[in-house]
């Protein structure tokens, strides 16, 4: 097995565990220091409005960033002793990057073994190469792309019988059938 064979399986070996590592964001405030990243965060406006927002991290999905938030304004709902709430602002931003990693021998033009992604060839029994070289020569590079998703929701939350709005969610019966799908932290 030559070094670059022994270099690129470490790699991978590497890469397997660390993301066997990370795991959904669970339902968990967000603070720093967590095991897990991600987590909700909420800020009192008024008597009964709310602005709640529930962060994931870049293996959790879009719906599961979605209904931890519903899950957490049911949540404070239930605990503030009122019985529906409904959305008065509601939105979702994704945050895109892009991760590329390199394995050397390339000659860049920052240095011996830097990024140089300057040219890509497909090189049978090779794969998609970049460099300088050619498709048997230079840097070899995986790219990664990943979203991180952020929901906001300003709520407003009401006692009695919850109004015909189609944004209007009764509290209790979110929670009952969100609840069994949450990830709880450990």
């Amino acid at each position: 097995m030559t070094s670059r064979t022994a270099a690129l399986i470490a790699a991978a070996a590497v890469a397997a565990s660390l993301a066997a590592c990370e795991t959904v964001t669970p339902y968990q405030p967000l603070a720093k220091g967590t095991h897990v990243s991600g987590g909700f965060s909420d800020q009192r406006l008024d008597a009964d409005h709310y602005r709640i927002t529930f962060t994931g991290n870049d293996v959790t999905s879009r719906s599961t960033v979605e209904n931890d938030l519903l899950y957490r304004a049911a949540d404070l709902t239930v605990k503030a002793g009122y019985d529906w709430f409904e959305t008065v602002d509601h939105h979702t931003d994704a945050k895109t990057s892009a991760y590329t990693t390199g394995f050397g021998p390339g000659y860049g033009p920052w240095g011996y073994g830097a990024f140089d992604p300057y040219w890509s060839f497909w090189g049978s029994g090779y794969g998609y190469r970049h460099g300088w070289g050619g498709p048997y020569w230079g840097s070899s590079f995986d790219t990664e792309t990943v979203q991180r998703f952020s929901a906001t929701a300003e709520i407003q939350m009401g006692h009695g019988p919850k109004p015909k709005s189609p944004r209007a969610f009764d509290a209790r019966e979110v929670m009952t059938n969100l609840g069994p799908h949450l990830v709880m932290p450990k």
